[in-house]
């Protein structure tokens, strides 16, 4: 399982969304491709939601299934 840390986006701590969006803009998904995704929920900082729905989107397209939180207890948000 690929797991995509939500921590890898943060800007001196934070996030910020102009910088975010340019991250996830440089980001291969095709890597992805019919791969289980884990999109680690426990973060340093406080995500906002839309943060994980964008990730979920770009993912959606590539990803056989998508989970959200940690390995030992990930919920499954997307099946294929």
């Amino acid at each position: 399982m690929k797991t995509i840390i939500l921590d890898d986006f943060l800007s001196q701590g934070i996030l910020i969304e102009k910088k975010f969006r340019e991250k996830v803009d440089n980001i291969s998904w095709e890597d992805y491709n019919d791969d289980n995704v884990l999109i680690k929920g426990c973060s340093q900082a406080t995500i906002p939601t839309w943060a994980y729905l964008i990730i979920t989107a770009k993912l959606v397209e590539h990803a056989k299934n998508i989970y959200y939180g940690d390995i030992k207890s990930a919920v499954k948000i997307h099946k294929k």
